[in-house]
């Protein structure tokens, strides 16, 4: 199985946020941005695996400002590490009022997803061939992460 890099599988997708996907208060609810973060970050575990995909974990996601009714809501998403069947990938949420030319970052994500085969069973992914020092970078920031949750993992199987 050949490796793909970062760039095969990167995404980047703009929508524009209307009154349904507001609260009363006339911002975007946070799970309109969840549930757009969890399709493109998908999306990108698809590509770099070529397989169904289903979401395992969703390890940080952090709002920083709000999203208003008409701003043009761009979500970057790439991977940052692959496993024997698993994928980390991380989202970055941007809001632009494109009237101003204003853009803020507006929350950032790290979901893992697992590769299913014809079964729907957990299969290998492709390696991941990293070609900056951000990628670089980014992967061993992942691996921390994933280590960090396994750790927590055993930590509350031992307290049951």
């Amino acid at each position: 199985m050949n490796g793909k890099t970062v760039t095969q599988s990167s995404l980047e997708i703009v929508l524009q946020m209307t009154h349904q996907d507001a609260n009363l208060a006339g911002n975007v609810h946070g799970g309109t941005i969840m549930k757009h973060i969890d399709n493109t970050a998908g999306i990108v575990a698809s590509r770099h695996s070529s397989k169904n995909v289903v979401t395992a974990s969703l390890d940080k996601l952090d709002f920083y400002s709000p999203v208003y009714v008409g701003d043009l809501l761009r979500i970057k998403a790439s991977i940052n590490m692959v496993g024997r069947t698993s994928m980390e990938i991380g989202v970055r949420v941007e809001a632009e009022n494109f009237l101003t030319g204003e853009v803020r970052h507006t929350s950032s994500a790290y979901l893992t997803y697992v590769a299913l085969d014809e079964f729907g069973k957990a299969t290998e992914v492709p390696g991941l061939i990293l070609e900056s020092e951000t990628e670089k970078r980014r992967n061993a920031e992942a691996i921390e992460r994933k280590n960090k949750r396994i750790a927590g993992l055993k930590k509350n199987k031992k307290k049951r």
